[in-house]
C-alpha cells in the first residue's frame, strides 16, 4: 500500500476512518505537529487532558508500559489515543540491546511495537512520531505494507513563496510573490520556523495590512530596508566601492547570514528575469514572470547588463560558500568574509 501524506492522514482523521497505529515519520514538525492535532481532536476531542489519552516519550518509559496503555480499553468513549514521541531513541537503545538478546527472543522496543501493529487494539489509536528512523527496521517496513506510514517531509524550496501566500491571505493579508520569495529565503525552509515569521510580520504591519519587503526585512533581518536595498543594487552593479560603504551602513554582529540571504534572493529574482528574457519573453513580461514589480524593472535590466545569467548562477554557489564561512567554516570575522565576498563578485 502507498504511504500516506499528511493532508492524507489529516483527511482520515476528520472523516472519522481512524486506523489502530501510525508512524508519523520526517524532518518536517510542521506537518507532524498538523497530524497529531488533528489525530487527537478525532479521538478526545479539544481541551485538556482526557482519560482516554496518554503520552509517552521514547526512552522514559518502557515499552511495555506504552503497549499496556494502547491495549486498555477506553472509559466513557469509543476510542483512546497513545501518543509516543521521539521514537529514534529506542532505536539506539535497541542497538544497545541487541548483543544480549537470547536467540529467538526479541526484548526490542521497536520490534515490540512491530509485533503490536500486527495484531493492534482496534479500540485505541497508537501515534509513533519520529523525526528519523532505520527505513530496515521491522516496523518501518510493517508500516509501509500494511499502509499506516506518514511521510513529513519538508516541502522544495520553490513551492514555499505559494505556501507562505496562501497562509498570508488566510490570515487576512496581501502578500505579493516577489514578497513571499524574500520571507521564504530569510525563514529558511523549516515550515514551523517559516510561520511564525509569516506571523512576526503580520503583527509588525498591523491587521489586515499589505506584508512588503520592507516590513519582512525590519521585522525578519532585523535591518534598515534603504541601506539593505542600496547593498542589494550595488552588488547588483558591481560597484565595489557602493557595496562596502553600504555594508559598513547596513553591517551589525551576527547580521552576516541574513544578509547573504537577501543577496541570495535577489540573484534568483535575477536569474528568472534573465531567464525570461532569454526565452523571448519581452522586458515587462519578464519582470511579471520574476515577481519583479514595475518600479524595479529600470534596476534589474540595469544589474543584468553588468552580470550576465551564466555569471549570476556562478554566484549562487559562492554564495552558498559564504553561508558556510559565516557559519564556522572560516576563522575571519563575518564582516570580514562579507567585505571579501562582495569584492570578488563585484570584480
Amino acid at each position: 500500500m502507498p504511504q500516506l501524506t499528511p493532508e492524507a492522514a489529516i483527511e482520515e482523521a476528520t472523516a472519522g476512518r481512524l486506523r489502530p497505529v501510525y508512524l508519523i515519520a520526517g524532518e518536517e514538525r510542521y506537518y507532524r505537529g498538523q497530524v497529531v492535532q488533528a489525530m487527537r481532536q478525532a479521538v478526545v476531542g479539544p481541551g485538556g487532558a482526557s482519560l482516554n489519552e496518554d503520552q509517552f516519550v521514547a526512552g522514559e518509559v518502557d515499552v511495555r508500559v506504552v503497549l499496556s496503555a494502547a491495549r486498555t480499553l477506553p472509559m466513557f468513549g469509543p476510542r483512546r489515543l497513545v501518543l509516543v514521541r521521539d521514537l529514534d531513541r529506542w532505536e539506539s537503545k535497541s542497538e544497545e540491546e541487541g548483543a544480549s538478546e537470547a536467540k529467538g527472543v526479541s526484548s526490542r522496543p521497536l520490534d515490540l511495537l512491530a509485533e503490536y501493529a500486527a495484531s493492534p487494539s482496534d479500540t485505541t489509536t497508537l501515534l509513533l512520531v519520529v523525526d528519523k528512523l532505520d527505513n530496515r527496521r521491522r516496523l518501518v517496513n510493517v508500516a509501509k505494507k500494511e499502509g499506516f506510514l506518514v511521510v513529513c517531509a519538508s516541502p522544495p524550496r520553490g513551492v514555499l513563496p505559494g505556501w507562505v501566500r496562501e497562509r498570508a491571505r488566510a490570515h487576512g493579508h496581501a502578500i505579493s510573490p516577489r514578497a513571499a520569495d524574500l520571507l521564504s529565503e530569510l525563514a529558511g525552509t523549516d515550515l514551523s520556523s517559516l510561520l511564525d515569521a509569516l506571523e512576526r510580520v503580520e503583527l509588525f504591519v498591523g491587521k489586515g495590512a499589505e506584508i512588503t519587503e520592507e516590513a519582512i526585512v525590519s521585522c525578519v533581518a532585523d535591518l534598515q530596508p534603504a541601506t539593505v536595498w542600496d547593498l542589494v543594487g550595488a552588488v547588483g552593479r558591481r560597484d565595489a566601492g557602493a557595496a562596502l560603504a553600504a555594508l559598513e551602513r547596513v553591517f551589525e554582529p551576527g547580521a552576516g547570514p541574513r544578509l547573504v540571504g537577501l543577496l541570495c534572493w535577489s540573484t534568483r529574482q535575477l536569474i528568472r528575469f534573465a531567464s525570461a528574457r532569454r526565452a523571448g519573453l519581452s522586458a515587462e513580461d519578464a519582470a511579471r514572470k520574476a515577481g519583479v514589480p514595475p518600479f524595479k524593472l529600470r534596476e534589474i535590466s540595469e544589474q543584468l547588463r553588468h552580470l550576465p545569467l551564466e555569471r549570476a548562477e556562478r554566484w549562487l554557489e559562492a554564495l552558498a560558500q559564504v553561508d558556510l564561512d559565516l557559519k564556522g567554516g572560516s576563522r575571519l570575522p563575518q564582516k570580514a568574509v562579507l567585505e571579501t565576498a562582495l569584492l570578488a563578485f563585484c570584480s
